[in-house]
């Protein structure tokens, strides 16, 4: 049987691929265009389309704050992701007023 795959991401080329998981080699997965180093974001993982700017800013985003895209355990999909830069920027003004962290109101489906 094959090696699960998973997903990864280089946000300066705006590009998506499929590795083996990174199970017992923990090594530096490299982007094939520009070298640089890729983001594991999870096997759960659906890319913006390569010209979806705004996706992809509202992406790095989450990647920066520690948000992935795994899924449960019961192989469901990751849970609620903003995919706008307007649905990013409402939760982090929540997080701002309210103390909340980064990470948590970012997968927040609905703001109080």
């Amino acid at each position: 049987m094959p090696p699960a795959k998973t997903a990864y991401v280089c946000l300066p080329c705006r590009a998506s691929y499929k590795q083996p998981h990174p199970g017992r080699d923990n090594r530096e997965r490299n982007c094939p265009r520009c070298a640089g180093e890729l983001i594991h974001v999870g096997s759960a993982f659906a890319p913006p389309r390569r010209r979806d700017v705004a996706g992809w800013r509202a992406l790095s985003v989450l990647l920066h704050a520690g948000v992935r895209f795994h899924k449960d355990c019961c192989f469901k999909g990751p849970g609620y992701r903003p995919r706008t830069l307007r649905e990013v920027r409402e939760r982090l003004a929540y997080a701002r007023a309210t103390g909340e962290p980064f990470d948590r109101a970012l997968v927040r489906r609905e703001l109080p």
